[in-house]
């Protein structure tokens, strides 16, 4: 379904492998949504595609309590997020109680409607995408929901060749189906479970820590980051950026983690944690920047 991508593609499965929340970020019209759907049908799981939009409740998302009057109590009525993979289509035109009602799913994995706490199944998978924050209509999200997501990933648009495949393939009136199931969850648990045997290096272990430490104190790498920097990653960028690095190596065919899948995976781990400060954004300085910044002082293992 997609032409190009392959880095899109790779970092799709690196989260399906880590059962790790993914952000798409793109302008629209770059198949973030034609790639989580082709993914999901691949995949012989339960898949809900929820469109966020400024009116949207946390009722419609999680779901309620519906008063039963012959019983004279209330019964859970449970929202569309009950579903193995949730396609989360523009997060970011949602307001902030939506965003709110995310967090507990994402984290706990788990829905409280009531009293009473309700299981997500597993494995449970949000995909997001969203439109650059500058357009009209989006909301800013939380940072303590960015956290949450193992990798942010930004989508380019495709070269003029892969453009004129793209043409090819669906300037049609009926483009191809979707690709076909060919994974069950048992092979991606038995996947997932190869994940904690590939090797992490004590020196790797180390280089993870100082990069993500680099983000909280830049001035011990180089001191002129310093007033750039408002606030760093926390300590699950450096439990994601391991996490991730396996997953790459594992997709490799390799039983140990290199430092250049560390250095590959750093922008997508980093970018979203990282909040410039107003003098950074006054030299028109990104989190992308920052990071690239901060991986070339670091000294690699």
């Amino acid at each position: 379904m997609l032409v190009g991508q392959e880095r899109l593609v790779d970092r799709l499965l690196i989260g399906l492998l880590c059962n790790g929340h993914i952000l798409l970020e793109g302008m629209p019209g770059l198949a973030k949504t034609l790639a989580v759907k082709a993914l999901a049908g691949t995949l012989n799981l339960d898949f809900a595609r929820l469109q966020f939009t400024p009116d949207l409740l946390p009722a419609d998302l999680i779901g309620t309590m519906i008063y039963n009057p012959e019983e004279r109590s209330f019964t859970p009525k449970l929202g569309p997020i009950f579903a193995h993979v949730i396609l989360a289509d523009e997060i970011n035109r949602a307001p902030a109680k939506v965003q709110s009602a995310l967090l507990e799913a994402m984290q706990e994995r788990q829905v409280t409607l009531g009293e009473k706490s309700y299981p997500l199944p597993e494995p449970f998978l949000v995909l997001a995408t969203q439109n650059p924050i500058d357009l009209e209509g989006t909301y800013q999200l939380p940072e303590a929901q960015l956290d949450r997501f193992i990798l942010k990933v930004l989508v380019d648009y495709p070269s003029r060749d892969e453009e004129i495949e793209i043409m090819d393939r669906m300037a049609r009136t009926s483009p191809d189906a979707l690709t076909r199931m060919v994974v069950d969850p048992s092979a991606l648990r038995d996947s997932r479970s190869l994940l904690n045997a590939i090797y992490i290096d004590p020196a790797i272990r180390e280089y993870i820590v100082d990069l993500v430490q680099a983000t909280r104190h830049p001035s011990r790498v180089d001191p002129t980051l310093a007033p750039l920097l408002l606030a760093g990653a926390s300590p699950r960028a450096s439990i994601n950026l391991a996490l991730s690095a396996r997953a790459r190596a594992f997709i490799e065919g390799r039983p140990f983690v290199t430092p250049h899948d560390v250095k590959q995976l750093a922008p997508d781990v980093l970018r979203h944690r990282v909040l410039p400060s107003y003098e950074a954004e006054a030299e028109d300085m990104t989190s992308d920047l920052l990071v690239q910044r901060i991986l070339a002082k670091v000294p690699v293992p």
